[in-house]
């Protein structure tokens, strides 16, 4: 069978989770395939809110197996909290594995990231300070902890020695902190060993297996297309690759065996941390759109920035991706609305743009060209098939759908599990 791949069309926070929670039932294996615990998904199953931060959302879907892939970062400390979290409610997270070539979060990258933040100050890229860039540093600099060193003692030893001579320089002598004690980090990594151990294996040949043997593998991104290191706002980006592109790369699964792109995209926007943001809104409207979407980090619990929907960046994102089909989230939140402006175009220093500035600084300088859709205000939240949407609902999806590109095959019209509209199946059946 063929692999599918589901990425964020904007700046995360889209609702990626909804839709690998939507497809659980048909698939077997949902692998996540870049990123840390730097962004969150939440999922709504009966009422309970679960929110997720490292693991992949298919751990909820019984059957399914879940799976770390080798371009993610580990915070060991945060995985096993998440899990212990999740097994304390109930649910069984006895199959998941984890890629032996994924690199660890040492104690010194977390720390790190925060000093460094603090340091650049009104400069600040607006990480999450949980040490995720540094580790990706650490990545391309080769000289990361992997899953497989701390299965050598020895091994493990050598490469955080090597790793503080440098860093302890910087933490001292840069930013006037105490050095970290080598020892403390051998310890603290090594006793995640014995619980992690039967955990981890070679992802990328079991999933390999697995497409042979004819199940179906969805490679679940976290951040969105926004945030990619390459394609995104750079430099207010993550340090990963949260495209279509960075799917075979962070899960050994080659790029001709992915047959289809779902791309999440929020009926408005929002982004969280620093950097451009065309359709953002600083008065009542953003406030509404803030407060009922409950706009609030799932990890950070910072607030959101809101804004109307911007089909520029839908466009850029189908392009960048290779999208066949786009699921549309939270379309209620929009209910109640006389109009609803969406973004069709930018306008900078009088030229009107109908794709994505190449220069950054263009975009930075942004002014949002809108059309205004008619509003609605009937409840849409038990609405299962599209007929049942108001018409002015159903007029908005069908432009947005006009504007991006690609097909609408999936609609979000409320947070539970079951507040969604097929219009056409995610999964080739």
């Amino acid at each position: 069978m063929p692999a599918i791949v589901l990425v964020g069309a904007q700046w995360g926070d889209e609702g990626k989770g909804k839709a690998t929670d939507l497809m659980g039932r048909d698939v077997d294996y949902v692998v996540k395939f870049n990123g840390g615990n730097n962004a969150g998904h939440t999922v709504v199953i009966d009422g309970q809110k679960f929110a997720l931060h490292l693991l992949p959302s298919g751990i909820l879907s019984p059957g399914v197996v879940p799976v770390i892939g080798n371009g993610v970062v580990i915070d060991l400390k945060v995985l096993f909290e998440e899990l212990d979290g999740l097994q304390a409610r109930g649910v069984d997270t006895s199959r998941l594995r984890i890629s032996a070539n994924a690199h660890v979060i040492a104690p010194y990258n977390r720390t790190l990231d925060q000093v460094n933040e603090r340091f650049l100050g009104k400069r600040k890229i607006g990480t999450t300070g949980r040490g995720i860039g540094p580790t990706y540093a650490d990545k391309m600099n080769r000289i990361g902890v992997r899953i497989q060193d701390l299965f050598d003692e020895a091994i493990l030893r050598q490469k955080v020695e090597s790793a503080l001579d440098y860093k302890n320089q910087v933490l001292v002598k840069l930013y006037n902190r105490r050095a970290i004690d080598a020892d403390l980090v051998i310890e603290e990594l090594l006793s995640y060993v014995p619980r992690l151990a039967p955990m981890v294996t070679d992802t990328s040949l079991e999933l390999e297996q697995a497409l042979d043997a004819g199940k179906n593998v969805l490679l679940e991104a976290g951040q969105a297309t926004l945030l990619d290191v390459d394609h995104g706002t750079y430099p207010f980006v993550t340090s990963s690759s949260a495209t279509a592109g960075g799917a075979c790369t962070g899960s050994g699964i080659p790029p001709t065996r992915v047959s289809r792109v779902i791309a999440i995209l929020k009926a408005y926007t929002t982004r969280v941390g620093e950097g451009p943001f065309p359709t953002e809104l600083f008065d009542d409207d953003g406030e509404f759109l803030r407060k009922t979407g409950a706009e609030y980090g799932t990890t950070t619990g910072r607030p959101r920035r809101t804004g109307w929907l911007d089909t520029v960046i839908g466009r850029y994102a189908t392009r960048i991706n290779g999208v066949t089909d786009f699921v549309i989230t939270k379309l209620d939140v929009l209910t109640g609305l006389e109009k609803v402006p969406v973004c069709v175009a930018y306008e900078v220093d009088g030229v009107r743009h109908d794709q994505m500035p190449v220069n950054q600084s263009d975009f930075h300088h942004a002014k949002p060209i809108y059309e205004e859709l008619d509003g609605w205000f009937e409840d849409i939240t038990h609405c299962r098939t599209f007929d049942e949407l108001p018409a002015a609902a159903q007029r908005y999806v069908l432009r947005v759908e006009e504007l991006i590109g690609a097909r609408v095959s999936a609609i979000g019209v409320g947070p539970g599990r079951e507040a969604i509209i097929e219009r056409h199946p995610l999964l080739d059946k």
